[in-house]
Protein backbone atom coordinates (compact mmCIF):
# COMPACT_ATOMS: atom_id res chain seq x y z
CA UNK A 1 0.00 0.00 0.00
CA UNK A 2 2.74 2.23 -0.32
CA UNK A 3 1.91 4.14 -3.18
CA UNK A 4 -0.24 5.69 -1.22
CA UNK A 5 2.79 7.48 1.08
CA UNK A 6 4.44 10.71 -0.09
CA UNK A 7 7.91 10.95 0.46
CA UNK A 8 7.19 12.55 3.49
CA UNK A 9 5.35 9.97 5.04
CA UNK A 10 7.45 7.39 4.16
CA UNK A 11 10.47 9.46 6.23
CA UNK A 12 8.17 9.55 9.40
CA UNK A 13 6.94 6.52 9.09
CA UNK A 14 10.67 5.19 9.01
CA UNK A 15 11.48 7.32 11.81
CA UNK A 16 8.60 6.08 14.03
CA UNK A 17 9.08 2.48 13.53
CA UNK A 18 12.77 3.15 14.96
CA UNK A 19 11.56 4.96 17.85
CA UNK A 20 8.55 1.85 18.45
CA UNK A 21 11.56 -0.73 18.15
CA UNK A 22 13.62 1.17 20.44
CA UNK A 23 12.21 2.85 22.93
CA UNK A 24 7.82 1.86 22.79
CA UNK A 25 8.33 -2.29 22.57
CA UNK A 26 10.66 -2.75 24.93
CA UNK A 27 8.30 -1.50 27.65
CA UNK A 28 5.06 -2.53 25.98
CA UNK A 29 4.16 -5.73 28.50
CA UNK A 30 5.35 -3.83 31.29
CA UNK A 31 2.74 -0.39 30.58
CA UNK A 32 -0.20 -3.32 30.19
CA UNK A 33 0.67 -5.50 33.46
CA UNK A 34 1.05 -2.07 35.47
CA UNK A 35 -1.40 -0.02 34.15
CA UNK A 36 1.04 2.77 33.53
CA UNK A 37 0.67 5.28 31.66
CA UNK A 38 3.44 5.07 29.08
CA UNK A 39 5.12 8.32 29.69
CA UNK A 40 8.66 7.31 27.91
CA UNK A 41 6.89 6.42 24.71
CA UNK A 42 5.79 10.12 25.09
CA UNK A 43 8.69 10.99 25.86
CA UNK A 44 10.50 9.45 23.24
CA UNK A 45 7.75 10.22 20.32
CA UNK A 46 8.47 14.42 21.70
CA UNK A 47 12.37 13.74 21.13
CA UNK A 48 11.71 12.34 17.76
CA UNK A 49 9.88 15.37 16.50
CA UNK A 50 6.88 13.42 16.21
CA UNK A 51 4.07 14.75 18.31
CA UNK A 52 4.04 18.09 15.91
CA UNK A 53 2.44 15.64 13.52
CA UNK A 54 -1.11 17.60 12.97
CA UNK A 55 0.94 21.72 13.36
CA UNK A 56 0.90 23.05 10.37
CA UNK A 57 4.36 23.27 8.71
CA UNK A 58 4.46 27.26 9.16
CA UNK A 59 4.78 26.27 13.09
CA UNK A 60 7.35 23.97 12.91
CA UNK A 61 5.07 20.62 12.30
CA UNK A 62 4.92 18.26 9.88
CA UNK A 63 1.62 19.51 8.60
CA UNK A 64 -0.14 15.63 8.34
CA UNK A 65 -3.64 14.90 7.76
CA UNK A 66 -5.54 11.35 8.01
CA UNK A 67 -2.93 9.25 6.35
CA UNK A 68 -0.25 10.26 8.05
CA UNK A 69 -1.85 9.84 11.61
CA UNK A 70 -3.58 6.52 10.70
CA UNK A 71 0.17 5.19 9.54
CA UNK A 72 1.95 6.40 12.70
CA UNK A 73 -0.54 5.06 15.06
CA UNK A 74 -0.60 1.68 13.11
CA UNK A 75 2.92 1.04 13.48
CA UNK A 76 2.84 1.97 17.71
CA UNK A 77 -0.12 -0.13 18.00
CA UNK A 78 1.80 -3.20 16.72
CA UNK A 79 3.74 -2.99 19.86
CA UNK A 80 2.02 -1.12 22.22
CA UNK A 81 -1.77 -0.10 21.50
CA UNK A 82 -2.02 1.75 24.78
CA UNK A 83 1.14 3.85 23.49
CA UNK A 84 -0.85 4.41 20.15
CA UNK A 85 -3.86 5.30 21.82
CA UNK A 86 -2.45 7.90 23.78
CA UNK A 87 -0.51 9.74 21.57
CA UNK A 88 -3.30 9.27 18.57
CA UNK A 89 -5.48 11.38 20.95
CA UNK A 90 -2.96 13.54 21.57
CA UNK A 91 -2.78 14.37 17.59
CA UNK A 92 -6.54 14.61 17.18
CA UNK A 93 -6.67 16.80 20.17
CA UNK A 94 -3.69 18.87 18.24
CA UNK A 95 -6.01 18.71 14.69
CA UNK A 96 -8.75 20.14 16.40
CA UNK A 97 -6.39 23.06 18.03
CA UNK A 98 -5.25 23.38 14.25
CA UNK A 99 -8.58 23.83 12.95
CA UNK A 100 -9.80 27.59 13.81
CA UNK A 101 -6.30 28.74 15.42
CA UNK A 102 -6.14 32.03 16.67
CA UNK A 103 -2.53 33.82 17.60
CA UNK A 104 -3.40 33.03 20.90
CA UNK A 105 -3.74 29.40 20.19
CA UNK A 106 -0.36 29.65 17.95
CA UNK A 107 1.34 30.56 20.83
CA UNK A 108 0.14 28.81 23.68
CA UNK A 109 -0.09 25.40 22.35
CA UNK A 110 0.44 24.21 18.70
CA UNK A 111 4.17 26.21 19.21
CA UNK A 112 5.08 23.90 22.45
CA UNK A 113 3.26 21.00 21.16
CA UNK A 114 5.38 21.27 17.56
CA UNK A 115 8.58 21.63 20.00
CA UNK A 116 7.65 18.50 21.91
CA UNK A 117 7.09 20.32 25.19
CA UNK A 118 3.20 20.28 24.93
CA UNK A 119 0.42 17.12 24.90
CA UNK A 120 -3.00 17.86 24.44
CA UNK A 121 -5.99 15.45 24.53
CA UNK A 122 -9.58 15.33 24.33
CA UNK A 123 -12.55 15.06 26.97
CA UNK A 124 -15.37 14.86 25.24
CA UNK A 125 -17.43 11.75 26.68
CA UNK A 126 -19.97 11.74 29.81
CA UNK A 127 -21.55 8.92 31.92
CA UNK A 128 -24.54 10.49 30.98
CA UNK A 129 -24.58 10.84 27.33
CA UNK A 130 -22.93 7.30 26.78
CA UNK A 131 -22.05 6.87 23.31
CA UNK A 132 -23.57 10.07 22.06
CA UNK A 133 -20.80 11.74 22.93
CA UNK A 134 -21.71 15.28 20.38
CA UNK A 135 -23.77 16.09 23.80
CA UNK A 136 -22.12 17.65 26.77
CA UNK A 137 -23.93 18.02 30.09
CA UNK A 138 -20.78 19.91 30.84
CA UNK A 139 -22.26 23.56 31.51
CA UNK A 140 -20.30 27.02 29.90
CA UNK A 141 -21.40 30.45 31.80
CA UNK A 142 -19.80 33.32 30.93
CA UNK A 143 -18.71 35.81 33.01
CA UNK A 144 -17.54 39.60 32.51
CA UNK A 145 -13.52 38.35 32.15
CA UNK A 146 -14.03 34.19 31.94
CA UNK A 147 -15.59 31.12 31.20
CA UNK A 148 -16.62 29.18 34.04
CA UNK A 149 -17.17 25.41 33.54
CA UNK A 150 -19.09 23.07 35.76
CA UNK A 151 -19.62 19.22 35.08
CA UNK A 152 -18.84 15.89 35.05
CA UNK A 153 -16.18 14.13 32.29
CA UNK A 154 -15.50 10.38 31.54
CA UNK A 155 -12.99 8.43 29.89
CA UNK A 156 -10.10 11.54 29.17
CA UNK A 157 -7.47 9.53 27.65
CA UNK A 158 -4.00 10.85 28.79
CA UNK A 159 -6.09 12.10 32.03
CA UNK A 160 -4.00 13.74 34.46
CA UNK A 161 -1.04 13.92 32.00
CA UNK A 162 -1.53 16.14 29.62
CA UNK A 163 -0.55 19.74 29.62
CA UNK A 164 -4.14 20.77 28.28
CA UNK A 165 -7.62 19.36 27.64
CA UNK A 166 -9.90 20.11 24.02
CA UNK A 167 -13.29 19.84 26.40
CA UNK A 168 -17.34 19.77 25.13
CA UNK A 169 -19.34 22.39 26.91
CA UNK A 170 -22.91 23.70 26.72
CA UNK A 171 -24.05 26.85 28.04
CA UNK A 172 -25.69 27.20 31.14
CA UNK A 173 -29.49 27.24 31.48
CA UNK A 174 -30.49 31.04 30.76
CA UNK A 175 -27.55 31.75 28.18
CA UNK A 176 -29.56 30.90 25.08
CA UNK A 177 -29.10 27.26 25.40
CA UNK A 178 -30.69 24.98 22.42
CA UNK A 179 -29.60 21.49 20.82
CA UNK A 180 -27.07 21.54 18.80
CA UNK A 181 -25.51 24.80 20.88
CA UNK A 182 -22.07 23.40 22.10
CA UNK A 183 -18.60 24.99 22.19
CA UNK A 184 -14.89 23.65 22.19
CA UNK A 185 -12.92 24.84 25.18
CA UNK A 186 -9.06 24.33 26.23
CA UNK A 187 -8.58 23.61 29.20
CA UNK A 188 -5.14 23.79 31.13
CA UNK A 189 -3.82 21.39 33.49
CA UNK A 190 -2.78 23.77 36.42
CA UNK A 191 -6.71 25.25 35.67
CA UNK A 192 -7.91 25.42 39.57
CA UNK A 193 -10.84 23.04 39.82
CA UNK A 194 -9.91 20.17 38.34
CA UNK A 195 -10.68 16.99 40.63
CA UNK A 196 -9.28 13.63 38.82
CA UNK A 197 -11.17 10.38 39.67
CA UNK A 198 -9.92 7.06 40.19
CA UNK A 199 -6.72 5.93 38.12
CA UNK A 200 -7.86 3.89 35.00
CA UNK A 201 -7.59 -0.14 35.50
CA UNK A 202 -9.12 -1.51 32.52
CA UNK A 203 -9.76 -4.47 30.91
CA UNK A 204 -7.55 -3.87 28.10
CA UNK A 205 -5.58 -0.30 26.81
CA UNK A 206 -4.50 -0.41 30.37
CA UNK A 207 -1.92 2.34 29.73
CA UNK A 208 -3.96 5.14 28.26
CA UNK A 209 -4.95 6.87 31.64
CA UNK A 210 -8.26 7.10 31.32
CA UNK A 211 -10.02 9.03 33.60
CA UNK A 212 -12.77 10.93 34.81
CA UNK A 213 -12.77 14.61 35.82
CA UNK A 214 -15.13 16.63 37.77
CA UNK A 215 -15.13 20.47 37.30
CA UNK A 216 -16.41 22.58 39.85
CA UNK A 217 -16.38 26.24 39.24
CA UNK A 218 -13.30 26.17 36.82
CA UNK A 219 -12.56 29.84 35.30
CA UNK A 220 -10.83 29.46 31.81
CA UNK A 221 -9.87 32.32 30.49
CA UNK A 222 -12.23 33.79 27.10
CA UNK A 223 -8.78 33.38 24.63
CA UNK A 224 -9.42 29.63 25.28
CA UNK A 225 -12.67 29.04 23.05
CA UNK A 226 -11.51 27.46 19.89
CA UNK A 227 -13.75 28.87 17.29
CA UNK A 228 -17.47 31.09 18.15
CA UNK A 229 -19.87 29.39 20.91
CA UNK A 230 -21.72 27.07 19.30
CA UNK A 231 -19.09 25.64 17.00
CA UNK A 232 -18.46 22.56 18.74
CA UNK A 233 -20.70 20.32 16.08
CA UNK A 234 -19.21 21.74 13.47
CA UNK A 235 -15.45 20.68 15.19
CA UNK A 236 -17.38 17.04 15.88
CA UNK A 237 -17.98 16.26 12.60
CA UNK A 238 -15.70 18.18 10.48
CA UNK A 239 -12.33 17.83 12.06
CA UNK A 240 -12.91 15.39 15.25
CA UNK A 241 -14.54 12.51 14.26
CA UNK A 242 -12.23 12.12 11.06
CA UNK A 243 -9.12 12.38 12.67
CA UNK A 244 -10.33 10.22 15.89
CA UNK A 245 -11.92 7.51 13.94
CA UNK A 246 -8.58 7.19 11.46
CA UNK A 247 -6.32 7.45 14.95
CA UNK A 248 -8.15 4.63 16.31
CA UNK A 249 -8.49 2.76 12.91
CA UNK A 250 -4.89 2.62 12.30
CA UNK A 251 -4.63 1.55 16.48
CA UNK A 252 -6.77 -1.40 15.60
CA UNK A 253 -5.69 -2.58 12.84
CA UNK A 254 -1.75 -2.23 13.84
CA UNK A 255 -3.43 -4.97 16.39
CA UNK A 256 -5.29 -6.56 13.83
CA UNK A 257 -1.29 -7.40 11.98
CA UNK A 258 0.67 -8.41 15.24
CA UNK A 259 -1.80 -10.62 15.42
CA UNK A 260 -1.46 -12.19 11.76
CA UNK A 261 2.75 -11.80 12.60
CA UNK A 262 2.56 -13.47 16.04
CA UNK A 263 0.57 -16.09 14.14
CA UNK A 264 2.63 -16.76 11.71
CA UNK A 265 5.99 -16.96 13.67
CA UNK A 266 4.04 -19.53 15.72
CA UNK A 267 3.20 -21.60 13.01
CA UNK A 268 6.64 -21.28 11.36
CA UNK A 269 8.46 -22.08 14.48
CA UNK A 270 6.01 -25.31 16.27
CA UNK A 271 7.04 -28.82 15.14
CA UNK A 272 5.04 -31.99 16.03
CA UNK A 273 7.38 -33.72 18.52
CA UNK A 274 6.59 -37.27 16.69
CA UNK A 275 7.56 -36.57 13.16
CA UNK A 276 8.89 -33.14 13.28
CA UNK A 277 6.82 -31.80 10.97
CA UNK A 278 6.17 -27.72 11.12
CA UNK A 279 2.24 -26.55 11.85
CA UNK A 280 3.37 -24.18 8.58
CA UNK A 281 2.98 -27.32 6.97
CA UNK A 282 -0.74 -28.27 7.87
CA UNK A 283 -3.17 -28.05 5.39
CA UNK A 284 -6.06 -26.66 7.72
CA UNK A 285 -3.55 -24.09 9.63
CA UNK A 286 -2.65 -22.83 6.32
CA UNK A 287 -6.20 -22.32 5.03
CA UNK A 288 -6.99 -20.71 7.74
CA UNK A 289 -3.69 -18.73 8.46
CA UNK A 290 -4.56 -17.25 4.75
CA UNK A 291 -8.43 -15.95 5.75
CA UNK A 292 -6.67 -14.14 8.72
CA UNK A 293 -4.03 -12.10 5.88
CA UNK A 294 -7.24 -11.69 3.49
CA UNK A 295 -9.09 -10.28 6.48
CA UNK A 296 -5.90 -7.80 7.85
CA UNK A 297 -5.38 -6.69 3.78
CA UNK A 298 -9.08 -5.82 3.04
CA UNK A 299 -9.46 -3.68 6.08
CA UNK A 300 -6.07 -2.06 5.66
CA UNK A 301 -7.29 -1.36 2.38
CA UNK A 302 -10.68 0.51 3.44
CA UNK A 303 -8.30 2.28 5.47
CA UNK A 304 -5.74 3.79 3.19
CA UNK A 305 -8.87 4.55 0.66
CA UNK A 306 -10.37 6.44 3.64
CA UNK A 307 -7.65 8.74 4.42
CA UNK A 308 -6.93 9.14 0.91
CA UNK A 309 -10.38 10.11 0.32
CA UNK A 310 -10.40 12.34 3.83
CA UNK A 311 -7.28 14.07 2.98
CA UNK A 312 -8.27 15.11 -0.78
CA UNK A 313 -11.85 16.16 0.46
CA UNK A 314 -13.57 13.86 -1.84
CA UNK A 315 -17.44 14.06 -1.42
CA UNK A 316 -17.54 10.59 -0.44
CA UNK A 317 -14.69 10.53 2.44
CA UNK A 318 -17.12 10.90 5.27
CA UNK A 319 -18.95 7.13 4.48
CA UNK A 320 -15.61 5.11 4.25
CA UNK A 321 -13.83 7.21 7.41
CA UNK A 322 -17.25 6.23 9.02
CA UNK A 323 -16.55 2.44 8.19
CA UNK A 324 -12.64 2.38 9.16
CA UNK A 325 -13.04 2.63 12.78
CA UNK A 326 -15.92 0.09 12.91
CA UNK A 327 -14.25 -2.27 10.45
CA UNK A 328 -10.93 -2.35 12.06
CA UNK A 329 -12.54 -2.97 15.37
CA UNK A 330 -14.03 -6.17 14.35
CA UNK A 331 -11.17 -7.00 12.21
CA UNK A 332 -8.80 -6.93 15.13
CA UNK A 333 -11.08 -8.79 17.53
CA UNK A 334 -11.19 -11.41 14.83
CA UNK A 335 -8.17 -11.86 14.55
CA UNK A 336 -6.70 -11.57 17.67
CA UNK A 337 -9.63 -14.23 18.59
CA UNK A 338 -8.54 -16.40 15.55
CA UNK A 339 -4.79 -16.26 17.11
CA UNK A 340 -5.63 -17.20 20.54
CA UNK A 341 -6.94 -20.70 18.88
CA UNK A 342 -4.24 -21.22 16.43
CA UNK A 343 -1.93 -20.69 18.76
CA UNK A 344 -2.91 -22.88 20.99
CA UNK A 345 -2.26 -23.48 24.56
CA UNK A 346 1.00 -21.33 24.91
CA UNK A 347 -1.22 -18.06 24.04
CA UNK A 348 -3.56 -18.65 27.17
CA UNK A 349 -1.02 -18.04 29.51
CA UNK A 350 -1.69 -15.58 32.16
CA UNK A 351 -0.94 -11.83 30.27
CA UNK A 352 0.87 -13.52 27.26
CA UNK A 353 1.44 -10.84 24.34
CA UNK A 354 -1.45 -12.21 22.51
CA UNK A 355 -4.18 -12.43 25.47
CA UNK A 356 -3.06 -8.78 25.82
CA UNK A 357 -3.87 -8.14 22.36
CA UNK A 358 -7.07 -9.74 22.67
CA UNK A 359 -7.96 -7.64 25.50
CA UNK A 360 -7.33 -4.13 23.81
CA UNK A 361 -8.90 -5.16 20.36
CA UNK A 362 -12.31 -5.80 22.33
CA UNK A 363 -11.73 -2.18 23.51
CA UNK A 364 -12.53 -1.42 20.12
CA UNK A 365 -16.51 -1.95 19.96
CA UNK A 366 -17.43 0.28 23.25
CA UNK A 367 -14.85 3.25 22.27
CA UNK A 368 -17.43 6.13 21.42
CA UNK A 369 -18.54 6.25 18.89
CA UNK A 370 -19.13 2.54 19.18
CA UNK A 371 -19.15 0.04 16.23
CA UNK A 372 -23.33 0.07 16.42
CA UNK A 373 -23.30 3.69 16.47
CA UNK A 374 -20.80 4.15 13.26
CA UNK A 375 -22.79 1.34 11.39
CA UNK A 376 -26.61 3.23 12.03
CA UNK A 377 -24.31 6.31 10.63
CA UNK A 378 -23.02 4.82 7.58
CA UNK A 379 -26.17 3.23 6.68
CA UNK A 380 -27.75 6.62 7.41
CA UNK A 381 -24.88 8.68 5.14
CA UNK A 382 -25.64 6.11 2.28
CA UNK A 383 -29.11 6.28 1.94
CA UNK A 384 -29.09 10.25 2.00
CA UNK A 385 -30.70 10.46 5.96
CA UNK A 386 -29.45 12.87 8.58
CA UNK A 387 -26.59 11.58 10.40
CA UNK A 388 -28.38 13.19 13.89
Amino acid sequence: MDHYFSPKIVSLLELATRVVETEVAPRAAEVDARCEWPAHSMRAFARAGLMGLQVPSELGGHGQGLMGLSVITEAIARACPSSALCFGMHCVGTAVLAAKATQYHKDHYLLPIAQGRHITTLSLSESGSGTHFYLPSTRLAEQDDCYVVDGNKQFITNGGHADSYVMSVAPAAGEGAHSGDFSCLMVDADTQGLNWQQPWAGFGMRGNSSRGLLLEGVRVPKPNLLGEKGDQLWYVFEVIAPFFLMAMAGTYLGIAHAAVEATGQHLRSRRFAHNGESLADVDALQARYAAMWIALEKTRGLLREAAAKGDAAHPDALSYILACKADAGETAVQLTNEAMTLCGGMAYRENSRLAQMLRDARASHVMAPTTDLLKLWLGRALLGVPLL
